[in-house]
């Protein structure tokens, strides 16, 4: 690690952090109207962070944590999606702002990260509607303008490419409908042309910082057979590449316009549309890393859409262990994901979402030992500092994903990312208490060093 300013933090989401669904008023979002269910809650408390986010941001603090991660909620601020704003809720990311600052933590603000205001989902189906994406706009101007004197790093979206893919339209707030190819480039295009419009709003209005994310997911191909590797090739170019080259020279990778033509898709792109593109620039790369995946092509064929691929040819790695979920643990593969980001863009690269979901129980007294949570993280930070150190890749931070235990994107309570224990199950509230794990102790000592004493007691 280099002494210059390292960012160590944590990222979240809002309908997974904050509850109070109905308070101040806050309008309804996609997520308010989701049911429990057998291993998932409902959104309506998550963890209580509109009333108690003070004191995790004190634990925050003494992590000694100097970034935090986290999503303005569009329809907390503006409850119809467009039209009024809403001064309460405005008024309460002021005091969540002013409470980063005064404990030395920078805040980097996310827009969107899937809670389409419920209004805009009904009325226009989401990001398929270009109307949808003008409202955000709109929005994202609103806050842009009123923020960006206390904030300085932005994001537009989070983990943007996942709207490249066939799990696209339950994030981008489309209820109804056929899910067709066309409108999943629809989604695709009408949230890159807004990420564009807003990086060059913020670049020429104000002095903060934008970059581009990625959910980035390193792809090996099965076997050295050469349909494999091409396939698996192919879908890191729709997958990653194409957004890599968007934030990097602002415009689409010739093989996603050439399946547009393949498959007949028009009336997507509008005249000037790309001209808005070609004047993007980021400042950044960010990416969240969990897994990598393998892809097998045997049953693929280039009359398959490539946003199939994945559902098609996935197969585990042999190689690699699994988490619970089967989400299989690849150090190697992080540093690697951050050598071919920056190698692609030429530009600094954030990880700003990393962990490790797990399955954990407190004893209602003594702390979690989450040894395997260490190791995680161990693994992880000295894969990066070998990207920084041997492969010379410029890093900006290292933010793990919500290590104030949060509800997981399905809304399931049990799947637990956090170094602090929050004390609810997905149909017990019971009293929310924020407990410190074993890895909290580590993290801190991490933190405290820049990242130079990763030792693991015994």
């Amino acid at each position: 690690m280099t002494d210059k300013q390292f960012f160590w933090g944590n990222s979240v989401s809002s309908m997974q952090t904050e509850g109070a669904w109905n308070e101040d008023g806050k309008g309804m979002s996609v997520y308010d109207i989701r049911e429990a269910g057998e291993n998932r809650s409902d959104w309506r408390v998550a963890t209580d962070d509109y009333h108690r986010y003070k004191e995790d941001f004190d634990y925050m603090q003494d992590l000694g944590m100097n970034m935090y991660r986290f999503q303005i909620s569009w329809s907390r601020v503006n409850p119809n999606g467009d039209g009024d704003f809403n001064q309460k809720g405005i008024q309460f990311y002021d005091d969540f702002i002013d409470g980063l600052l005064e404990r030395g933590i920078t805040p980097m603000i996310c827009l969107y990260h899937f809670d389409m205001p419920l209004h805009l989902a009904k009325k226009y189906n989401g990001f398929v509607s270009r109307e949808v994406m003008e409202a955000f706009v709109r929005f994202a101007k609103r806050m842009i303008d009123h923020f960006s004197g206390k904030v300085k790093y932005w994001l537009t979206f989070n983990e943007q490419n996942l709207f490249h893919m066939s799990g696209a339209f339950q994030g981008a707030g489309y209820l109804d409908g056929d899910r067709s190819l066309t409108e999943l480039y629809k989604i695709q295009h009408h949230m890159m042309l807004a990420h564009a419009i807003i990086s060059n709003y913020i670049h020429e209005n104000t002095d903060a910082q934008i970059g581009g994310m990625l959910a980035y997911m390193e792809i090996y191909p099965a076997t050295s057979k050469p349909k494999d590797v091409f396939y698996a090739e192919k879908a890191d170019e729709f997958y990653n590449k194409n957004l890599l080259r968007c934030f990097s020279e602002g415009e689409y990778s010739d093989e996603v316009l050439k399946e547009m033509g393949r498959f007949g898709i028009k009336d997507v792109i509008r005249d000037g549309d790309l001209d808005i593109m070609s004047r993007m620039k980021s400042d950044w790369i960010a990416f969240s890393y969990y897994q990598s995946a393998v892809l097998n092509a045997d049953e693929l064929n280039d009359d398959i859409p490539v946003s199939k691929y994945m559902d098609i040819g996935s197969v585990r790695n042999p190689y690699l262990k699994a988490t619970e979920w089967n989400w299989q643990i690849d150090p190697m593969g992080f540093r690697t994901a951050l050598v071919k980001l920056h190698s692609q863009t030429g530009l600094p690269i954030f990880p700003i979402e990393n962990g490790i979901g797990v399955i954990e129980k407190w004893d209602g007294e003594n702390p979690i030992d989450d040894l395997y949570r260490i190791e995680y993280h161990h693994d992880h930070i000295k894969a990066m500092q070998d990207a920084m150190n041997i492969d010379g890749v410029p890093i900006l931070g290292y933010l793990g994903w919500g290590l104030i235990d949060i509800l997981s994107s399905q809304g399931d309570m049990r799947k637990r990312y956090g170094v602090v224990y929050v004390n609810r199950d997905n149909h017990d509230l019971k009293d929310l208490k924020r407990v410190p794990k074993r890895s909290y102790y580590w993290l801190k000592k991490v933190i405290s060093s820049n990242g130079k004493d990763l030792e693991i007691e015994n």
